[in-house]
């Protein structure tokens, strides 16, 4: 059921979304400042192409990783203020059809996790489902 939900997903948007993503990732390297919000910005894309059977998570507190703690929390201050809020009020604008269509509710399910990514992206991480 997860291959057939994330064929459908990467060639009915999850494409497009995924390589917006990666974009905005090269981006942000580009620029050296924006080089730690990259990182998260691929995480996102890799979990736009594939989205289903996976789950994002926090990461565990370990001085070793950056963005994780204080760090993380105001990168992701800087984030949602540059860049964060408009990013999810976008999957939440493709969520709506989404639900209303109802053979769709799991796309917009997925859209919606995508926005809450999309407003704290740094300090996650994303893994299998158990």
């Amino acid at each position: 059921m997860r291959l057939i939900l994330n064929l459908l997903w990467f060639f009915t948007g999850g494409f497009a979304t995924g390589v917006a993503w990666l974009f905005g990732g090269f981006l942000l390297l580009l620029t050296v400042v924006g080089a730690p919000w990259a990182f998260s910005a691929w995480r996102i894309a890799s979990y736009s192409f594939w989205p289903f059977g996976r789950e994002i998570v926090w990461r565990e507190q370990d001085a070793t990783i950056v963005g994780v703690g204080c760090f993380g929390i105001g990168m992701n201050i800087i984030w949602l203020v540059l860049a964060g809020w408009y990013l999810a009020i976008g999957h939440v604008l493709v969520a709506v059809p989404q639900f209303i269509s109802i053979i769709g509710i799991p796309f917009g399910l997925k859209n919606l996790e995508l926005a809450k990514l999309s407003l704290a992206p740094v300090g996650r991480t994303i893994r299998a489902k158990a």
